[in-house]
């Protein structure tokens, strides 16, 4: 039988406005929000007295690499540590092994969710130049699933979609949201061999320059070409760059835009500065690149050109990281400590507490028409969390959950501490505790 909770004298943060609120959460959902509740029911009581009051935010661009690479992650530790960092549900790639290919084998990877997955999730069809037909079967369960995923840059195992046919009927015939991968692989092919013919031996510092801002200005631009003539639901995954920034407009509100784009952290934090210290543990495609393209991506988020902040949670092992660059594995285990990474911002004054919620969990609800999440409603399902932003928190190899056992964070204090994570109104973390006897569920679509 689910618990009830009340959660007392707390500041909520919600649609562009934090105020003082009791919450009252009933059977999995937000059951009341008023100034003051008292409820003589049965219900565990907990004090919010200066604390602040989140919706869970919603990852819209993980890799959890199960099945098939689960010496890097599984859907239960990754799930778990994004579940410490306040992170109540995610959308994960296609490209594990096998990848998901069939609806068939996509099938698979939510049946091992429901299993084992402490927060939400939903799962990504994968494509690939000769699976379209299948894919596009992927329209008769759209309120199940929240899209399909297009690797039109680099990519393994089959996943780089090149042949414009089967982008064309892709573009054409998808009625749920297609999520882009934009690099173009001609463009750092060439700058690979003449960078490499120069050089000789290349470094983490050389990937800016391999997959430079033109790389990924030509495939996002070709991804925008198919979208508007098919009038297609695009969603171009982690912008690098400011000279994308251009394709992207905040002339109409998210709910009506067609073509949307996300921002993931790590390139808002780091800059291609950080390759003399980071090395290839910020190897990451597409790249992390220099410090003009950081605040314009600062600037595009906070005018809304980018709609949506996610992570692109990519683990790999220390020894996959640590081999010489050009066999170091690309991608970055950031989804524990997101949310802590965004308060951060907010505390030197780079972002509002609210536009981080609208970023995070708003607006990624918006975008992907997900079912009765990312607000806190009444009648929503509670997936609450609670940050204290007078407590501290420091990445530590002891307090790290990803199964990889490191983060390019590691050693950073954040300003704040997430105290509480609710998921379905059940209270999955609280006060460096665990209760694992519920899993998150399988989020809906309002299609």
């Amino acid at each position: 039988m689910a618990q009830n909770y009340l959660i007392k004298n707390i500041r909520m943060v919600n649609e562009g406005t934090i105020s003082d609120r009791d919450v009252l959460v009933k059977n999995g959902r937000i059951d009341k929000i008023a100034p003051q509740i008292s409820h003589a029911g049965n219900v565990t009581e907990i004090n919010g007295e200066g604390k602040y009051l989140l919706p869970g935010a919603i990852d819209d661009q993980v890799h959890f690499r199960e099945p098939g690479l689960t010496h890097k992650a599984t859907i239960y530790t990754e799930a778990k540590a994004a579940v410490a960092g306040g992170v109540t549900s995610f959308m994960e790639m296609p490209n594990t092994v096998p990848p998901a290919f069939t609806q068939e084998l996509l099938e698979q990877k939510y049946a091992i969710a429901a299993r084992s997955s402490l927060a939400n999730y939903s799962f990504f069809m994968g494509t690939s130049n000769d699976n379209a037909e299948e894919a596009l079967r992927t329209n008769d369960n759209k309120k199940n699933i929240c899209g399909i995923k297009i690797f039109m840059g680099s990519s393994t195992g089959g996943l780089l979609v090149d042949n414009p046919l089967t982008l064309d009927r892709l573009f054409a015939n998808s009625e749920v949201l297609i999520a882009t991968h934009c690099e173009n692989e001609q463009t750092i092919k060439a700058n690979f061999e003449r960078i490499k013919a120069a050089k000789g031996t290349l470094t983490a510092a050389d990937h800016p320059l391999i997959r430079d801002a033109e790389n990924c200005f030509e495939s996002s631009f070709y991804a925008i070409q198919f979208a508007k003539k098919h009038n297609s639901r695009l969603h171009i995954l982690h912008i690098s760059t400011e000279k994308e920034l251009q394709l992207f407009s905040n002339m109409v509100p998210l709910k009506d835009k067609r073509i949307t784009a996300e921002v993931c952290v790590h390139h808002l934090h780091f800059t291609a500065d950080d390759y003399a210290t980071k090395g290839n543990l910020i190897k990451c495609n597409p790249a992390i690149k220099a410090p003009l393209n950081r605040e314009a991506l600062w600037k595009a988020l906070l005018d809304d050109r980018l709609d949506v902040i996610a992570t692109d949670h990519a683990p790999h092992t220390w020894e996959e990281k640590n081999e010489p660059y050009e066999k170091a594995h690309a991608g970055l285990p950031l989804v524990q400590h997101s949310v802590l990474l965004m308060l951060h911002y907010v505390q030197l004054g780079k972002i509002s507490l609210e536009k981080v919620v609208e970023k995070m969990s708003h607006a990624v609800a918006d975008c992907f028409q997900i079912a009765e999440r990312g607000y806190l409603r009444e009648g929503y399902f509670a997936d609450l969390v609670i940050a204290d932003l007078d407590e501290q928190t420091t990445v530590s190899k002891e307090n790290i959950l990803y199964k990889c056992g490191w983060s390019p964070l590691e050693g950073f204090q954040f300003p704040a501490k997430i105290t509480h994570t609710f998921v379905n109104g059940h209270l999955v973390y609280g006060n460096n505790g665990w209760d694992e006897s519920q899993q998150g569920q399988r989020m809906q679509f309002n299609r």
